[in-house]
C-alpha cells in the first residue's frame, strides 16, 4: 500500500497577498524556507521510497531540506506544477473579480469545465496530476511517496482522488502553505489520513487553513 504525502509548498510573498501565481517562478519568502526547514525536521528521518516536486522553485526548494535529510534526490515531474491563469497570472484576485467580473464569476462557479482566459480547468489539472500519481504508485506499490505541489493542484487532486466534484476544489479543501495532506492508495480506493496538516510547523509559522 502506497501512502501519498502532498505537501504545498511553503509560504510566498504572492501566496500573502492572494496574488494568482500559477506559472509564475516566485521564491519562497523567509517564512517559507522556515517552514521547508520545519518539514525536513518533522519527516526527514521517514523512510521515503521517493520524494517529487513541481518544476517551480518554491516547490523544490520546500522539497530539498527533506530530501537532503533522506539522502534521496528531488524527481521532477512537470504534472504537479500550478494550476496555469492565463490572462490573469501574477493579478490579485481582487483585482481580477474587478477587471473581469463575469468571467471569474463564473470560473468560480464551475472551475471544472472552465478555465481562466488561456488557463486551463480544474479537469485538466486533474488528468495530469492524477497521471502523475498512478505512475508513482506503479513504480512504488508500498512505502511513502512523499510530493511537493501547489494550492490548486494539491486540492484538485485529493478531491479527484476522493471522488469530491472538481467544481467544488476551493470551497471543500483547504491546502495552507506548508501543510501536508496524506493520503492511503488501498486496492478498494484511496482513503484520506489528513488533510491540511500543520503539526510539523512551529506555531509561530502556522499558517490559516484558508491561507
Amino acid at each position: 500500500m502506497l501512502r501519498l504525502f502532498l505537501a504545498r509548498h511553503g509560504q510566498t510573498d504572492g501566496a500573502l497577498a492572494a496574488r494568482f501565481c500559477g506559472t509564475l517562478d516566485v521564491p519562497l519568502n523567509a517564512q517559507g524556507e522556515a517552514m521547508a526547514r520545519a518539514l525536513a525536521d518533522y519527516y526527514g528521518a521517514t523512510p521515503w521510497r521517493a520524494i517529487v516536486a513541481s518544476p517551480a522553485e518554491r516547490a523544490r526548494r520546500t522539497a530539498a531540506p527533506v530530501a537532503a535529510r533522506a539522502g534521496l534526490p528531488v524527481s521532477i515531474d512537470p504534472r504537479l506544477r500550478e494550476i496555469e491563469y492565463g490572462e490573469w497570472e501574477g493579478l490579485l484576485e481582487h483585482e481580477i473579480a474587478a477587471r473581469d467580473a463575469g468571467a471569474f464569476a463564473a470560473w468560480q462557479a464551475d472551475p471544472e469545465r472552465l478555465a481562466p482566459p488561456g488557463g486551463e480547468t480544474a479537469r485538466q489539472i486533474a488528468d495530469r496530476a492524477r497521471a502523475a500519481v498512478e505512475e508513482l504508485r506503479a513504480r512504488h506499490p508500498d512505502g511513502d511517496v512523499l510530493a511537493v505541489t501547489h494550492k490548486a493542484t494539491l486540492r484538485v487532486l485529493v478531491c479527484d482522488l476522493l471522488g469530491i466534484p472538481l467544481r467544488l476544489f476551493r470551497a471543500r479543501i483547504a491546502a495552507p502553505p506548508g501543510s501536508v495532506t496524506i493520503v492511503e492508495l488501498l486496492p478498494e480506493g484511496p482513503r484520506l489520513l489528513a488533510l491540511a496538516d500543520v503539526r510539523h510547523l512551529p506555531k509561530e509559522i502556522q499558517p490559516a487553513l484558508d491561507g
